[in-house]
Parts: structure tokens; C-alpha cells; sequence
């Protein structure tokens, strides 16, 4: 055998040594892949379903928010306030907030604005509560009754 032919041999031993001890992990690659890819296609949609959830709450507060402002002042009505969270909730919710329902309550003190409902689902069976509140006092209207001569501006 020439030097070439033995130097061939030399490395084809070491080489077929890693390939035989290789050879009872064949297939592994698949059975991990068939494992991995289901989890991470669940947590990726398990990431789009909690951005929804969160979105859908942002709406929530922010029609809660427009029905106290509405309902809070001094010449607001408890349906002054349903109409500016219903128009909030009608702009907004139709993606991620579902079965939105808006209750808004005024009393000699102060008014809220509640909304609930739940986030549009992702996963199949998987339905989140999303509920935002929003309370405050009442505007009301204070006469000056002071004696004081109005500021002329001199």
C-alpha cells in the first residue's frame, strides 16, 4: 500500500469509529423536533393571546374612562355617559374585546363607569374576563358668595 493509501485508512478509522457510535441517534432529531415545534407554536400563540388580553383591557379602560367623564360633570346624566362609552366601545372593541357590556352609576357624590367582557380567544376554549372601572367625584357648580369688588385689572 503507498503512504497515501495508508493515510486514507489511518483517517477513515477515526472517522467510521464517530459514524458506527452515531448510528443509535439516528432519528432523534425527529422525535425532538415533533416535541418542540407543537410547544413553541403553543407559547407563541399563548403570547398573541395575553397582547390581545392586554389590548382588549386598554379598551375597556379607556370606554370606562370616557363614560365617567361624561357622566362626572356638572350637567351629566348616568345616559350622557353610556353614550360616550358605548361610542368608545363601538370605535374599539370589535377586535379584541368581546360580549362588552357598560354599566354607569351616578350618585349625589360621585359616578363610575364599569366594563366587562372577555378578550377574543386564540386558543380554542380560552376565554379571559377583562374588566376596567373607573369612579370619581361629580363636578358641581359652587357660587361665588364672596363680598369682594371683582379685579379691574389696574
Amino acid at each position: 500500500m503507498t503512504a497515501a493509501g495508508r493515510h486514507r485508512t489511518r483517517a477513515a478509522g477515526p472517522v467510521m469509529r464517530v459514524r458506527a457510535a452515531a448510528r443509535g441517534d439516528r432519528g432523534e432529531v425527529t422525535v425532538e423536533l415533533v416535541l418542540a415545534t407543537p410547544l413553541l407554536l403553543l407559547t407563541l400563540l399563548l403570547i398573541i393571546q395575553f397582547a390581545l388580553w392586554s389590548h382588549a383591557t386598554h379598551v375597556a379602560q379607556a370606554a370606562a374612562s370616557q363614560a365617567l367623564a361624561a357622566a362626572r360633570t356638572h350637567r351629566g346624566t348616568i345616559a350622557a355617559g353610556q353614550d360616550a362609552g358605548s361610542h368608545v366601545l363601538t370605535a374599539l372593541a370589535p377586535g379584541p374585546l368581546r360580549e362588552a357590556e357598560l354599566t354607569v352609576s351616578r350618585g349625589p357624590r360621585g359616578a363610575s363607569a364599569r366594563v366587562s367582557g372577555h378578550a377574543t380567544p386564540v386558543l380554542p376554549g380560552l376565554h379571559l374576563a377583562v374588566t376596567a372601572e373607573a369612579s370619581g367625584p361629580r363636578e358641581r357648580f359652587v357660587p361665588d358668595t364672596s363680598t369682594a369688588k371683582p379685579w379691574s385689572g389696574r
